[in-house]
């Protein structure tokens, strides 16, 4: 018998259709009557497909008393909840290094958007203001800009990578400096948003990081600053982000995340000054397919016998 997968999130296509082909896949997604389904082929699951956004809770794990492997499209997992698994020796992957250059091109986007007013002036030629009116606003350079990288991991390096032949200074922020690497380094957070002309997030989500990115921070930025966050929603308060942003403490903004996906806070709507995306920095044909790939084949090594390719815990 094929073992039985609960589906949480779906993969691309194709690689929905190799799941299909190889599991006996339960559309956990697709149900209209979540509860149910888990109540009736709840023991069954051996392994969960899921998202680095949809995770799985406690409760829901508690439920599936065979399942062996969650396995995870993101490289983020803090919507896991990776101490039941353990609690049950259940093994959590994710997917990192596949998606870590589209994040890092899709920040410098984001990042030449907000500062450079993209938007802005694509709807200034299409509505006509730019015969009307004439030039359009001046915007402000990278170059000799202070960009502030909380979080030097994989992607916050590929990011910085990008960012050096725009000829900024580089800093960053991380528990410890990283040797080897010579940019500007802060252990406090509020330190290095004082720093810096542009901050961007690019830490993990979860506990430990909450809400780090504070009105201090957002008003250290300053009101000629920008913040950009393709890290969590759940890194900065948001609440401080859209009052600085509307009352001029900070100057701008450019996001790839919110708290609540994917219906943010409609106040960010009204903003003329903050660029907004939806969650989608790794979402390039190639990296989702390279990403549900490495899901099929962490499943196959768990149902093999053989070392998990990217295990979290």
């Amino acid at each position: 018998m094929k073992p039985a997968i609960l589906s949480i999130a779906p993969l691309v296509p194709d690689c929905q259709k190799q799941l299909e082909a190889t599991y006996d896949v339960h559309r956990y997604d697709l149900s209209e009557d979540k509860d149910g389904l888990v109540a009736s082929i709840g023991e069954q699951i051996k392994a969960v497909v899921t998202n680095g956004g949809r995770g799985i809770a406690r409760d829901l794990i508690e439920r599936l008393p065979n399942l062996g492997v969650v396995t995870s499209s993101g490289v983020g997992y803090d919507p896991i909840d990776v101490t039941a698994c353990n609690e049950r020796s259940i093994k959590v992957t994710n997917t990192p290094d596949v998606l870590t250059d589209d994040v890092a091109d899709l920040t410098i986007a984001l990042l030449l958007a907000t500062r450079r007013n993209l938007i802005v002036g694509d709807a200034y030629v299409r509505n006509g203001k730019w015969g009307e009116k004439g030039p359009f606003t001046l915007t402000s350079s990278i170059k000799g800009k202070r960009i502030g990288i909380a979080g030097l991991g994989r992607i916050g390096r590929a990011i910085a990578s990008r960012l050096e032949p725009m000829k900024p200074e580089l800093g960053y922020w991380g528990r410890n400096p990283q040797s080897g690497i010579d940019y500007h380094y802060e252990s406090d957070l509020l330190a290095l948003a004082e720093w810096s002309d542009i901050l961007i997030a690019s830490m993990p989500g979860g506990a430990a990081t909450q809400g780090v990115v504070s009105e201090k921070v957002l008003e250290a930025i300053g009101p000629k600053g920008s913040f950009i966050n393709i890290a969590r929603g759940s890194v900065v308060d948001e609440k401080a982000l859209i009052a600085t942003l509307g009352d001029g403490r900070l100057g701008s903004a450019g996001l790839d995340v919110f708290l609540n996906e994917p219906n943010p806070d409609p106040a960010f709507r009204a903003l003329g000054n903050v660029v907004l995306h939806p969650h989608n920095a790794s979402g390039t044909m190639e990296t989702r397919g390279a990403m549900s790939q490495l899901v099929l084949d962490n499943l196959a090594a768990h149902f093999a016998g053989k070392p998990l390719i990217t295990p979290v815990n």
